[in-house]
Order: structure tokens, then sequence, then C-alpha cells
């Protein structure tokens, strides 16, 4: 009797466990469902409200060009600075919007990497000079010239890689 107490208590318990494991598993899939459709919806508004902010660049720099040229004619060394600056700014704009669409990893990092590219050659372009600063200039120049390496490198893995599978296949 002792025996059939034991098991028949050992198959509660291994019961009890299973239910209560797959009660568990249960809330864990419903909660990552509703987890992962709470991001998707924030992540559909910020990806909303930077494509409102990019027709916003957009309309300022046509409007900075446009008055710009009306009032100058020709457009002195400042004011196509400025449009310079408010240019690759709206560039940047537009890539980071386009990385949010992107739902591969590695295409993901790699979009990242050109985005701090232009970022970078943007404050070359427009950092003043200072022979103070020469450091700072070369610390930039170097740190682009090896996203700039990068960014190729990887583009022509991708280009090989594709190239491969098109023969397997």
């Amino acid at each position: 009797m002792t025996k059939k107490t034991d098991s028949k208590k050992t198959t509660d318990t291994e019961g009890l466990v299973c239910k209560i494991s797959s009660f568990d598993k249960f809330l864990e899939e419903k909660i990552d469902k509703t987890l992962m459709k709470i991001l998707n919806i924030a992540r559909y508004i910020f990806i909303s409200l930077m494509i409102m902010y990019l027709f916003i660049c957009l309309m300022s720099l046509s409007y900075k060009m446009v008055s710009l040229t009306i009032e100058q004619g020709a457009l002195d060394f400042q004011s196509i600075k400025m449009i310079l600056t408010d240019g690759l700014f709206t560039l940047i704009v537009l890539a980071i919007i386009k990385t949010l669409f992107i739902k591969n990893g590695f295409d993901y990092a790699i979009t990242f990497l050109e985005i701090s590219f232009v970022v970078l050659v943007r404050k070359l372009i427009l950092l003043e000079t200072h022979p103070s600063e020469t450091m700072l200039l070369l610390v930039l120049g170097i740190t682009s010239a090896t996203f700039f390496v990068l960014i190729v490198y990887i583009h022509s893995l991708k280009y090989k890689w594709a190239k491969e599978e098109n023969t397997v296949t």
C-alpha cells in the first residue's frame, strides 16, 4: 500500500508540475505576443514622427535655399555652408528613417555604420580648422577612412555571398 501511495503522490506531483509548466508557457507566450504588439505600435508611431520631422527638415531646407537665393542672388560662402549643413543633416535623418524599416540585424548594423560615416564626413566638412585641432582632424579623418573601408569591404562580401548563393542554387 505504501508503494501505491508513493506512486500516487509522485503522479499527482508530476501532474501539478506539468499543469504549472503549461500555464507558465501559456502566460509567457501571451505576454510575449502582447509586448511585441505594443513595441511594434510604438515603433510605427516613432517612424511616423520621424517622417514628419523629415518633411519639416526638407521644407526648412527648401525655404532657406529659395529665400537666400532670392535675397543674395549668388550665394556667399556662409550661406552655402549653412545650406550644406542642413542638407547633410536632412540626409542623416533620411538614413535613420530608412534604418527603422530594416529587419535584418546585419543590414541594420551596416546602415548605422554608413550613417556614422556620413556624420563624420559632415563633421570634417563643417569643422572650423585651427592649428590646435590638428589631432582632432587626424583622428576624425582616420576614423572616417576606416568606416569607408569597412563599408566597401562589407558590401563586397555581401556581393560575393550573393554570387555564391546564386551559383549554389
